[in-house]
C-alpha cells in the first residue's frame, strides 16, 4: 500500500504536530505511524485577495508524516467556513435546518474552495496513494479530484450526524451534493442511523447505497493512564480540596447549541428544585471553552448560559455553596483527564452527536473498584455502544433530574456493574480499531 494521503479541513497546529492532544490527530495517531503519510488541508492563516493566486502549499517533515498547508483569503474563509460549512451544514446535520442561512454565493465560495484545495494536493500526489477525506467542508472534495483526472483511491468520513432526506432536502441542491458524493469509493458514518439517512437519500436522489458505520472510538489505555497521573496533579487536589467531601458532577462540551447546554441546566435546576436533599451537598462543574464566538448565534447561546447559570445560582445558592460552577475557557487535556477520574457523574447530554468522544473518556477515566455513573443523550451517537449508561432525553428536564438523583444514590454494587460493562464498550471499538476498519475497506478491490 501506498502513503495514506488525510485531508482535513483543519491540519494539527505545529504543537500537536509532535505531541497530538485530541481531536483527529489522536484518533488518527495509529494510522499515520504505519508508513510514510501525507496530510493536507487549511493553515488556519488567511491572506489578502491580492495573494490569492501566488499562494503555495507549506511543508513541514514530523517523523514519517509530512504536513501540507495552505492558506485561504478572508473571503474563502467567510463564505466557505464560516457561512456555508459552519452555517448552512451544521445546522442542517444537526436537524436545526431553522437555523440556516442560504446565499448561492456562499454555497459557489464552498464549491470553489474544494477544487482549489484539489489542485493544489493533485500536485502532492503519487499514483499509489490513498487518500482519506475527513468531514462535512469537504463532501465534494472527491468529484473535484476526479475531474482533475485522480484515480486513487478515495475514502470520506463524516464525524458529525447526517439527516434524514425529509429534512436534507431543504439544503437547495443537496441532489447535486449527493451526486458528488458518489466519486468517493467508501463512506464512513458514526452510527447505523446516520449510514441508513444517507443511503436513504442516495437511493431518493437515484444512486445505489454507499454508506457504511464506523464507529469512532479513543485511545483508552493511554487516557487511563493520564487520568491516574491526573490524580497527583496539584490543579486536581485544588478541585478536590474546594469540593469539601461532596459528590462532583462534571460536564465538558465545546459552546454550541447541538449540546444541549441550556436543555442541561434546566435539567439540574428541575433536581434541585425535585430533590431539595441535595441542595448544598453537590458541586456541578461544566466546562464550556467558547467556539465561533464572533457568531450571532453562538453569542445568544453564550448569554442564554450566562444567565441561566447565575439566575440558578442566584436562586439556589448559599454563603458557602454555589450550585453551578460554569468556565468558558479550556482546561488542558491532562487535567480534564484527572477531572473526570474525581468526578462521581458526567453530564453527556447533547441534543444531536455524531458519537461524543467525552462519555468515551469519562469511562476510561474511571477507577474500576469505584466509577462514576455517566448520564448520556439518547441522542449520541454513543448512546448505541453504551446501554448501560443511564440513557435521557435532553429535551425532558425531569428525566435529567431523575437520572441526577439516581446517579447519585445509586448502589456501589450497580455501578460496578454498568461500569465495567461501559468498559468493556469503550476498549472494543478504540480510534485504532476504526482507522484500522476504515482503511481495510477501503483498500479492498472495487469493480470498476
Amino acid at each position: 500500500m501506498g502513503r495514506l494521503v488525510v485531508v482535513s479541513n483543519r491540519v494539527p497546529s505545529s504543537s500537536d504536530r509532535h505531541h497530538p492532544a485530541g481531536g483527529l490527530a489522536v484518533a488518527l495517531q495509529d494510522a499515520l505511524r504505519r508508513g510514510e503519510s501525507l496530510w493536507f488541508g487549511w493553515s488556519g492563516k488567511q491572506v489578502a485577495e491580492e495573494e490569492k493566486h501566488s499562494r503555495t502549499v507549506s511543508q513541514e517533515q514530523v517523523e514519517n508524516v509530512t504536513y501540507a498547508t495552505i492558506d485561504l483569503t478572508h473571503s474563502e474563509f467567510d463564505g466557505f467556513y464560516q457561512k456555508y460549512s459552519n452555517g448552512i451544514l451544521w445546522p442542517l446535520c444537526h436537524y436545526r435546518a431553522g437555523l440556516m442561512d442560504f446565499i448561492r454565493r456562499d454555497r459557489e465560495i464552498y464549491l470553489d474552495v474544494n477544487k482549489f484545495y484539489a489542485r493544489k494536493l493533485r500536485d502532492l500526489l503519487r499514483p499509489d496513494d490513498i487518500i482519506w477525506v475527513h468531514d462535512y467542508h469537504l463532501f465534494p472534495f472527491a468529484q473535484a479530484l476526479r475531474n482533475l483526472g485522480v484515480k486513487n483511491k478515495i475514502g470520506f468520513f463524516l464525524h458529525i450526524p447526517f439527516p434524514p432526506w425529509s429534512l436534507m432536502k431543504s439544503l437547495p441542491s443537496a441532489v447535486s451534493l449527493l451526486k458528488n458524493m458518489q466519486a468517493y469509493d467508501v463512506i464512513g458514518l458514526q452510527t447505523e442511523d446516520d449510514a441508513r439517512n444517507m443511503n436513504d437519500g442516495f437511493m431518493q436522489c437515484g444512486f445505489g447505497p454507499r454508506a457504511q458505520a464506523f464507529p469512532i472510538g479513543i485511545d483508552p489505555d493511554n487516557f487511563a493512564r493520564q487520568a491516574e497521573a491526573g490524580e497527583h496533579d496539584a490543579e486536581v487536589h485544588r478541585l478536590k480540596a474546594s469540593l469539601r467531601g461532596r459528590p462532583l458532577v462534571i460536564g465538558v462540551d465545546r459552546l454550541d447549541y447541538s449540546k444541549g447546554l441550556p436543555e442541561r441546566f434546566l435539567g439540574y435546576e428541575a433536581f434541585l428544585k425535585r430533590f431539595p436533599e441535595h441542595k448544598g451537598k453537590v458541586m456541578y462543574l461544566q466546562i464550556t471553552p467558547v467556539s465561533r464566538g464572533n457568531v450571532a448565534d453562538y453569542k445568544a447561546l453564550k448569554r442564554d448560559l450566562d444567565e441561566t447559570a447565575g439566575r440558578i445560582n442566584g436562586m439556589y445558592g448559599d454563603f458557602d455553596w454555589t450550585p453551578i460552577r460554569y468556565l468558558t475557557q479550556s482546561v488542558p487535556r491532562h487535567l480534564l483527564a484527572g477531572f473526570y477520574r474525581l468526578a462521581d457523574a458526567a453530564l453527556v447530554t447533547p441534543l444531536r452527536d455524531g458519537m461524543n468522544l467525552v462519555a468515551k473518556e469519562f469511562v476510561a477515566a474511571q477507577k474500576e473498584h469505584n466509577p462514576g455513573s455517566l448520564i448520556l443523550s439518547r441522542f449520541a451517537g454513543a448512546a448505541a455502544e453504551m446501554e448501560d449508561a443511564l440513557l435521557v432525553n435532553p429535551h425532558d428536564p425531569e428525566e435529567i433530574s431523575d437520572a441526577l438523583h439516581r446517579a447519585l444514590i445509586m448502589p456501589k454494587a450497580e455501578r460496578l456493574a454498568r461500569g465495567k460493562k461501559l468498559r468493556e464498550s469503550v476498549w472494543r471499538v478504540t480510534a485504532s480499531s476504526w482507522a484500522r476498519d476504515f482503511l481495510e475497506e477501503l483498500s479492498k478491490d472495487r469493480p470498476e
